[in-house]
């Protein structure tokens, strides 16, 4: 029967499928072990100097494992490449700080920095953005998205690894948040939950070209707008209600609130009419 041969016919057409991809499960490995050398709180908090630096290296062994079938077919150099991303941990560092820092400003319910880095999805999404961010610099195909969708799984935020976000970034919440990849956020920007910034329209000749709107510095988008369009750009200090449908731009210092008319019908209760 055909059927008994599927499993040849199945591995010699997937085969070069797999050439270049890097493992999943190597890569979340990877991550959970990076997140923790970051932050250590997250797992050994009591852990040595001299077993940090060695996790230093192992980390980087790691990474150059898991690139090499990504760039194997690709003119490129995964040494370079492990050194370049390497190289760009302590900014990203700081850059998370920063960010941390953010949320213990904004949001009451934030104990302190530390609450923040264990127990808050959007800064954890926020924080493999960063990584992936970086890797998508590098042009190292694949890899970014198998990063992001590791958070975007954990979390439900959605960030493209392509999107330009500025420093101290802010969710919160943050379910069913769609950051578009060729959105650009500034500084200081706030998004709450179920947040799209997201194109008019999907084809593939957009490819390449810009889509995703700009949201300039000190902006706070709340729950369930959608912003869309490569053209639109919400100036500075402006506040987006919730709900709202924006495909136009806004200048600074706005105010834009969807007012849905509500109605409440009661009835008197039996004995009192």
């Amino acid at each position: 029967m055909a059927v008994d041969n599927f499993p040849a016919r199945l591995y010699k057409i997937t085969e070069a499928f797999y050439r270049d991809v890097p493992s999943t499960a190597d890569t979340h490995a990877f991550l959970d072990k990076l997140v923790e050398f970051l932050f250590p709180l997250r797992g050994n908090k009591d852990r040595s100097l001299k077993e940090t630096e060695l996790l230093w290296e192992i980390l980087q062994k790691d990474f150059h494992k898991i690139i090499v079938p990504v760039c194997e077919h690709r003119d490129c150099c995964c040494v370079n490449l492990t050194e370049r991303f390497f190289g760009e941990l302590p900014l990203i560092f700081t850059g998370l700080l920063q960010d941390a820092e953010m949320y213990t400003e904004c949001d009451p319910a934030a104990f302190c920095k530390e609450e923040v880095i264990l127990c808050y999805p959007g800064f954890y999404a926020v924080m493999i953005y960063r990584f992936a961010n970086v890797l998508h610099k590098l042009d190292i195909p694949i890899l970014p998205r198998v990063i992001s969708e590791y958070a975007h799984s954990r979390t439900g935020i959605d960030i493209h690894p392509g999107a330009e976000i500025g420093k101290r970034f802010y969710i919160d919440h943050g379910t069913g948040i769609v950051i578009g990849e060729t959105t650009v956020i500034g500084n200081n920007v706030k998004l709450y939950q179920g947040v799209t910034l997201g194109a008019t329209f999907v084809s593939k000749k957009l490819e390449g070209i810009r889509r995703h709107p700009t949201i300039e510095d000190n902006v706070i988008i709340y729950s369930g707008a959608t912003v869309l369009g490569g053209d639109t750009v919400i100036g500075h200090d402006t506040v987006i209600g919730g709900n709202v449908w924006l495909i136009e731009s806004v200048p600074p210092y706005s105010k834009v609130y969807h007012k849905p008319e509500m109605i409440i019908k009661g009835q008197m209760p039996v004995g009192q009419q």
